[in-house]
């Protein structure tokens, strides 16, 4: 037998699979093209919700600084994730999985002073930040005894 038929006798229950997810996909999506609707009226692509008409434009410009959020929000959402599932098998895996883990946490915690450092979780805009002026402050008793 050669090599190729070899693997495909090893990897044909994958091979079925990708075939038929493949082709449910198509027909899925042929089915939609030929059994949805071809209706073109003068409102059909305008923006409706929840019965009123749409005021104004739905082009926003956001800052930058909801994106971070999310960055951050994934980046600490995953590391909650590695770490449950590294509580779970803290037995199995000893002390090398606690150093292992130790070291995730303090590379998680490097990035999140050097987010700190560089300002990028200070959410005040910069034109509304004030510099505080520190006056000089003396003190004297007024009161004569």
């Amino acid at each position: 037998m050669s090599t190729t038929t070899e693997v495909m006798a090893h990897h044909w229950a994958f091979a079925v699979f990708l075939v038929v997810s493949v082709g449910m996909c198509c027909a899925m999506l042929a089915g939609a093209w030929f059994l949805g609707g071809r209706a073109r009226a003068r409102y059909k692509n305008t923006p409706f919700e929840s019965g009123a008409a749409s005021v104004g434009s739905t082009k926003l410009r956001l800052s930058a600084k909801f994106y971070l959020v999310a960055m951050f929000f994934v980046i600490f959402d995953v590391e909650a994730l590695y770490l449950y599932a590294w509580s779970t098998a803290i037995r199995e895996s000893g002390w090398v999985g606690f150093v292992e883990a130790a070291i995730f946490i303090l590379v998680l915690l490097a990035g999140l002073v050097y987010l700190s450092r560089i300002g990028a979780l200070d959410w005040t805009p910069s034109r509304s930040r004030r510099a505080v002026v520190k006056s000089p402050v003396t003190h004297t008793n007024h009161h004569t005894q």
